[in-house]
């Protein structure tokens, strides 16, 4: 559904360009293949303006349609590669992380906050993983996952509670968080530790602990996780934290930033 423009003059709001993009992220949060009607559902426009967007999208080249079903193209991967390639950050992240799997035989992968999710920026899985289809651009809820909650601990009072009142804490696991109080109580001990674990929240059988990567400004730009289905939570951590936090301070330097880990 379309979100109310936050921070920005009407003057300066394209609503048709807030429309567009409400339409690509329908195919993300409704499945890969929509007919005209399903947009306009999943968007809240009206079918005439559903179809004039999609047909749009389809004349760039970022949708095709088979018979009265629309699906993205390849095209669309641009986009999220262009973020990435502002920042240069395959080029940053990539050896630091190697480093890390090469160190700790762990998967480990860099994410940013997506509105209620975390989106995967990077990742370089062992060959034991490497079956996982967890690849660049995949989207995991914030909430039940340790680099989702070292991302929800850095935001603003303000933020943190607009992101609490629009997403509903499923419970993907028995040890999943389900209510505020348990999240934010989560939450402050991240902010206290440095750091987030997760012990199977997110799916059973893994555990993850992740570490915040800071951008020029001090404020956590990324987080840097591993992930095991190998070993308890209390080992991994004793093993690989400071390996983990080290890289993250790395890639921080590298982002230019002036935080120091201690």
């Amino acid at each position: 559904m379309l979100k109310e423009p936050r921070d920005v003059d009407d003057r300066d709001y394209v609503q048709s360009l807030e429309r567009g993009l409400a339409v690509i992220q329908a195919f993300a949060d409704h499945g890969p293949e929509l007919s005209l009607t399903e947009t306009a559902q999943a968007t809240g426009l009206s079918r005439p303006t559903a179809r004039r967007l999609l047909l749009t999208l389809t004349s760039l080249g970022y949708v095709r349609v088979s018979g009265r079903k629309y699906s993205l193209t390849p095209r669309v991967l641009s986009i999220g590669y262009a973020y990435a390639n502002s920042l240069d950050l395959t080029a940053l992240a990539q050896p630091v992380m190697e480093r890390v799997v090469s160190e700790a035989r762990e998967a480990c992968t860099l994410a940013a906050l997506d509105g209620e999710d975390i989106v995967y920026l990077n990742r370089v899985s062992t060959r034991r993983l490497a079956h996982l289809t967890l690849a660049v651009g995949t989207r995991l809820p914030a909430y039940a996952s340790a680099m989702g909650q070292v991302l929800l601990a850095d935001l603003s009072p303000t933020d943190l509670d607009r992101y609490v009142s629009a997403t509903e804490l499923s419970p993907l696991t028995p040890r999943t968080i389900r209510t505020e109080q348990a999240l934010r109580e989560r939450l402050d001990d991240v902010r206290r530790r440095g750091y987030a674990q997760a012990d199977q929240e997110l799916e059973e059988g893994i555990r993850a602990v992740a570490v915040p990567v800071r951008g020029t400004d001090g404020r956590v730009f990324a987080a840097l996780g591993i992930s095991s289905t190998a070993v308890e939570l209390d080992e991994l951590c004793s093993r690989h934290l400071e390996l983990l936090l080290d890289s993250a301070h790395e890639l921080s330097v590298h982002l230019g930033s002036e935080y120091s880990a201690s």
